[in-house]
């Protein structure tokens, strides 16, 4: 599932190419897709622009320039391509919606996601429940001890918790347990001070790293997209059982906790 590196990779590479320009177009293949009737959407669409593209967590909100949100959460394999009708890969679309640009946006793999039209202030409401941006202004490291020292449980639950920190995932719970030297299925309530600011230390260091990398996404953006998916080899443990653990040389382990999938290398990764 994307994560926050996926998702602010496009959203600043979406905002470079899709902004102001007038939507002339809309196709809908798959209406439960939606959160409005096939053709209550499209109508809405049409003619509108996308004024700004914002992030929050796993979403892209696409702000449009009647005060409308778009909000898109793309679940397990979602992906998006931005192109022609020449160069659109060939791949199953649920949604596409084109510019005067002559671009157009595929929504692919959306079986699980969606792309709602909402309010500002339903968008917000949809979005409340959510906690703070692990690399938000209003994220600290005295906020982020006092978030976690308040909690029992494993370290990943916590991490991928998106009411708790907003933005991680299952890829990136594993890559900043390793980072930190813990494993992820380590109690939180037997970390101290320091194990948690190093914890900080590393969620910030990785996310950077990931986001700046272009996340782990399989398919580029667009034709000419170069920087999509340079994470991939980024991965230290994610999706690398039984290879060398590139710290210590143990071979990293698979297991799985509470039915997520979990990565780490036993000769590096403690529990405290």
């Amino acid at each position: 599932m994307p994560e926050l590196p996926e998702m602010e990779n496009y959203r600043i590479q979406l905002s470079k190419h899709i902004l102001d320009l007038p939507i002339t177009g809309v196709t809908v293949n798959r209406e439960k897709s939606l959160n409005l009737s096939q053709a209550d959407f499209i109508n809405e669409l049409i003619g509108r622009k996308i004024i700004f593209v914002e992030r929050r967590a796993k979403h892209l909100l696409f702000h449009l320039d009647n005060g409308g949100r778009l909000l898109l959460h793309l679940m397990l394999g979602g992906l998006l391509y931005l192109g022609s009708r020449d160069d659109r890969p060939s791949r199953s679309t649920q949604i596409e919606i084109s510019f005067a640009s002559g671009q157009v946006l595929y929504f692919i793999g959306l079986r699980l996601g969606y792309l709602h039209l909402l309010s500002a202030k339903e968008a917000e409401d949809a979005l409340s429940h959510l906690g703070p941006e692990p690399l938000g202004r209003k994220m600290n490291e005295a906020l982020f001890i006092s978030l976690l020292s308040q909690r029992r449980g494993s370290l990943k639950t916590a991490l991928v918790n998106q009411d708790l920190i907003a933005g991680i995932g299952n890829c990136y719970a594993d890559e900043i347990a390793f980072a930190a030297g813990l494993r992820p299925t380590a109690k939180l309530q037997d970390l101290n001070a320091e194990d948690l600011s190093g914890l900080y230390r590393a969620m910030r260091d990785v996310l950077t790293e990931m986001t700046d990398a272009g996340g782990y996404m399989e398919m580029p953006l667009t034709k000419d997209d170069t920087l999509t998916g340079g994470a991939n080899e980024l991965c230290r443990v994610y999706d690398r059982e039984g290879e060398s653990c590139p710290r210590c040389g143990d071979k990293i382990v698979k297991s799985e906790m509470n039915g997520r999938k979990v990565f780490y290398s036993p000769g590096c990764q403690h529990e405290r």
